[in-house]
């Protein structure tokens, strides 16, 4: 399988091709972040069986988020000082090491990782275009080798206005604040739940899926169909996302930053933490 990526979109991507030729760059950090969030051990079980040389395995439970709690949702953001230790082991400096994520679900857990990565100051971070499964198609090398630790000092730059709880959405706004809720269809609508103990969304919220950003095959859309997906909001527009717990929405966000949308704010708790209130 293989597809050329648009130069416009390798601010946030990269292909298989051009990942190929860095594989023996010192500056160069792969992490693999492939995940099922019905079988937690899926991913690193995928891992340890083949993944791209030198790629190191972030796990979304135990590395991307923090333990749960009763409220908070299911995927609360990590620690400060664990996840700065744990880039500090992967050898990230920030602004100065090159950072390629992968999973193979359309971006759903590698953006996750993006997302922080951009909240923690470092914004040399790309996502694999086609995810692990371009990766196969193009014939590139698989390894079971796994890449020792490095001895890194990674320098926070904490960008704390991006994040909303569950209290400021309940507070009234003029109406400026544009909350988005990034679930598939389905689930926004309240037509299923298959996860949190309540179906439905934050009063006010429209629904733009996360899965609008890439195409069937797991590849980024094209320039023009992101800047569609927000044609109607301004690039000031402040815009508050959320998903079922601050995984998935992370996919909108890195489209709206693509497109020039800088007024952004997530609510990581998302419908998990925010119904876990609702709930006896």
């Amino acid at each position: 399988m293989l597809k050329y990526l648009q130069p416009r979109l390798s601010s946030h991507f990269i292909s298989a091709a051009a990942l190929g030729d860095r594989l023996s760059d010192p500056n160069l950090v792969i992490v693999d972040c492939r995940f099922r969030l019905n079988d937690p051990t899926w991913g690193e079980t995928q891992y340890h069986q083949g993944h791209i040389p030198g790629a190191y395995y972030l796990h979304l439970d135990r590395d991307l988020s923090a333990p749960l709690r009763q409220h908070g949702g299911r995927h609360p953001l990590p620690k400060s000082e664990t996840f700065i230790a744990l880039l500090s082991r992967l050898g990230i400096e920030r602004e100065q090491t090159e950072v390629v994520i992968y999973d193979d679900l359309h971006f759903a857990f590698g953006a996750r990782f993006w997302w922080l990565l951009n909240y923690y100051g470092h914004t040399k971070a790309r996502l694999l275009d086609g995810g692990f499964t371009a990766w196969q198609g193009a014939k590139n090398p698989i390894t079971t080798d796994i890449p020792q630790f490095r001895d890194g000092d990674f320098v926070p730059k904490l960008q704390t206005h991006w994040l909303l709880g569950r209290n400021d959405l309940l507070v009234a706004t003029d109406h400026q604040r544009l909350v988005i809720d990034a679930r598939d269809g389905d689930r926004y609508l309240g037509k299923t739940e298959p996860i949190d103990p309540l179906a439905g969304h934050i009063p006010g919220a429209i629904n733009i899926p996360w899965k609008r950003v890439s195409d069937s095959q797991g590849f980024a859309q094209p320039l023009e169909i992101q800047q569609q997906l927000w044609a109607e909001f301004s690039p000031e527009q402040e815009i508050v996302l959320y998903c079922g717990s601050g995984v998935t929405a992370c996919v909108d966000w890195l489209s709206l930053d693509l497109t020039g949308h800088r007024n952004l704010k997530l609510y990581p708790g998302g419908w998990s933490d925010w119904c876990s209130y609702l709930v006896p």
